[in-house]
C-alpha cells in the first residue's frame, strides 16, 4: 500500500532531526507535502545539543528527494506568532492543511533549577498548544491532530524524581495527554480527530548523548552508549532498549491517514510493555 496521505499537507514541529524528521519523511513517502519548523538553537537548561540549520536542511533534502514540496523555517514553538506566520505561509503555498504533528520537545532531566522546569513546560506543553492554535483556523473535516506524549505521562515517578527538569518533563507530558483527550471532544463534531502517541525511550539525540549515558548508568564513571543499552532494556518486559524513530513514524502515519478516520481521543502506548506492571495506565486525572 502506498499513497496513504496523498495530496495532504502536514505541519510538523521539531522537524529538523530525530522523530520529527522521520515523521516528515515518512509522510512524504506516502504523498504528503510538509510544513516544517524547528528552533535551530540550543536551550541552556537542556543538557545536550539541539538541532541546527544543517539538520533542517537535511530534512528538506530528504523530503524533496521524494518529489514532495516542503516549507521549512526556523521558528520557536514557544512563540505563537512565529508558528502562525509559518503555517499561514505554508497553507498559502501548499494549498491547505490536513495533518498536525506536534512533535517538538526537550528533556531537562538532571537540572534542578526552576528555569529547567519552566523551559521544558514551555516547549513540551505550551509549544503543543501553540502548534494546534496556529493550525486550527486551517483545519477542515477529516483533519488529524497528533500530539507527542511520553510514557512519562502515564508512569508515575518515572522521571519526576530527577530534579526540577525531570518534574517539568513529567508535568508537561501528563498535560499533553489530558489536552489530547479534551481536544478530541472539542473537535469531534467537526470530524477532526485528535490522538496522542506515548513512546518510551526513542533512539534520537535526546537519548543518545553522554548526559543520558550517565543518567542511566550512574554506577560507572564514564559510561558508553553500549553500556547504557542494557539498563534501558531492563525497563521493558519485551527487553527492548528503545524504539526507532521509524516505529513512531508508523503510528503517526496511521493516525494521519484515513485508516484512522473514526479513531479519536486515543492514548497510544508505544512502550514495549513498560506500563504492563502498573495495570491500565491511561490518561491522568
Amino acid at each position: 500500500m502506498s499513497g496513504r496521505v496523498e495530496g495532504k499537507v502536514a505541519f510538523i514541529t521539531g522537524a529538523a532531526r530525530g522523530q520529527g524528521r522521520r515523521h516528515a519523511v515518512r509522510l512524504a513517502e506516502e504523498g504528503a507535502d510538509i510544513i516544517a519548523v524547528d528552533l535551530l538553537e540550543d536551550i541552556e537548561t537542556a543538557p545536550y545539543p539541539l538541532a541546527n540549520k544543517a539538520d533542517l536542511d537535511e530534512t528538506v533534502r530528504q523530503v524533496e528527494a521524494l518529489g514532495r514540496r516542503i516549507i521549512a523555517k526556523q521558528a520557536d514553538v514557544r512563540e505563537l506568532r512565529q508558528l502562525q506566520a509559518v503555517v499561514d505561509q505554508g497553507v498559502e503555498e501548499l494549498g491547505g492543511l490536513d495533518i498536525v504533528v506536534a512533535q517538538a520537545g526537550i528533556l531537562t532531566m538532571g537540572s534542578d533549577t526552576p528555569q529547567a522546569f519552566i523551559d521544558v513546560v514551555q516547549v513540551n506543553l505550551v509549544g503543543v498548544i501553540n502548534a494546534v492554535t496556529a493550525a486550527a483556523p486551517h483545519l477542515q473535516t477529516g483533519a488529524s491532530v497528533i500530539l507527542t506524549g511520553s510514557t512519562a505521562a502515564l508512569l508515575a515517578g518515572s522521571v519526576d524524581i530527577t530534579g526540577a527538569g525531570g518534574l517539568g518533563y513529567a508535568h508537561s507530558k501528563r498535560h499533553v495527554a489530558r489536552l489530547g483527550h479534551d481536544l478530541a471532544r472539542v473537535y469531534a463534531g467537526q470530524q477532526i480527530r485528535v490522538n496522542v502517541i506515548h513512546p518510551t525511550n526513542v533512539e534520537t539525540g535526546m537519548m543518545d548523548n553522554e548526559f543520558m549515558y550517565h543518567a542511566f548508568r550512574p554506577d560507572l564513571d564514564n559510561p558508553t552508549r553500549e553500556e547504557m543499552i542494557p539498563s534501558l532494556a531492563a525497563k521493558s518486559p519485551m527487553n527492548m532498549p528503545w524504539l526507532s524513530p521509524d516505529d513512531v513514524a508508523e503510528a503517526v502515519l496511521y493516525f494521519a491517514s484515513d485508516a484512522s478516520r473514526w479513531v479519536t481521543g486515543q492514548q497510544l502506548k508505544l512502550d514495549g510493555g513498560q506500563l504492563l506492571p502498573v495495570g491500565n495506565a491511561g490518561v491522568p486525572a
